[in-house]
């Protein structure tokens, strides 16, 4: 009898030790775009800047590490110039991409960075906003980076401010009109909250 009350009080222990371990969390964030200008092969692209969403799951590794997987959302216009035309697209902006996370723990603050793979989707929507209809569906290869804070309200729930950087090619749509050939750095900004399970 004393063995089984032993097993059992070492089984509860276990499982107690286990629940208090949070090595999972998922989070919900509000994005903001801002793209710089990009000049290249004679054509001028800026972008409108837009608000978004951005869902996150993360595992932890280590107690500092942990692998990340990201899906963002948002829609905005895109718009060209060149010496002789202009163009308007107005896009569907998706994400999905992975990054390995290396963060530090000084009492409710835990400052993280990332960095990993991914690719944006841009899916133009033929509608009064678009004045070129010709478009189709690209992707953009490329890198996510970044870092940023997150404050521990309770064991179970943080607030994240970060600051994510998307390097990527430029999208032209399949248009030869609007192709750059240059490289840029989408700022994705974000605020949410965390729940660690």
């Amino acid at each position: 009898m004393k063995k089984m009350m032993l097993l059992g009080a070492l089984l509860l222990s276990a499982a107690a030790g286990f629940a208090q371990e949070s090595r999972q969390d998922v989070s919900v964030s509000g994005i903001g775009i801002f793209t710089p200008q990009v000049h290249g092969n004679a054509i001028t692209q800026d972008t409108s800047k837009t608000f978004g969403f951005l869902a996150s799951y993360r595992y932890m590794l280590t107690p500092r590490s942990a692998l990340e997987v990201n899906y963002s959302f948002l829609q905005n216009q895109q718009y060209y110039t060149t010496s002789f035309l202009s163009g308007n697209i107005h896009q569907r902006q998706q994400e999905i991409s992975g990054a390995f996370v290396y963060g530090l723990n000084f009492r409710r603050y835990n400052p993280f960075i990332e960095a990993g793979p991914g690719a944006l989707v841009f899916t133009p929507i033929r509608d009064f906003a678009s004045t070129s209809f010709d478009t189709k569906q690209v992707f953009g290869l490329g890198g996510i980076f970044g870092g940023g804070v997150a404050y521990e309200l309770s064991p179970s729930f943080d607030v994240r401010v970060e600051y994510r950087g998307f390097l990527t090619k430029a999208p032209a749509y399949g248009l030869t009109n609007f192709d750059t050939k240059r490289w840029e750095v989408i700022s994705l900004p974000a605020v949410g909250l965390a729940y660690h399970f």
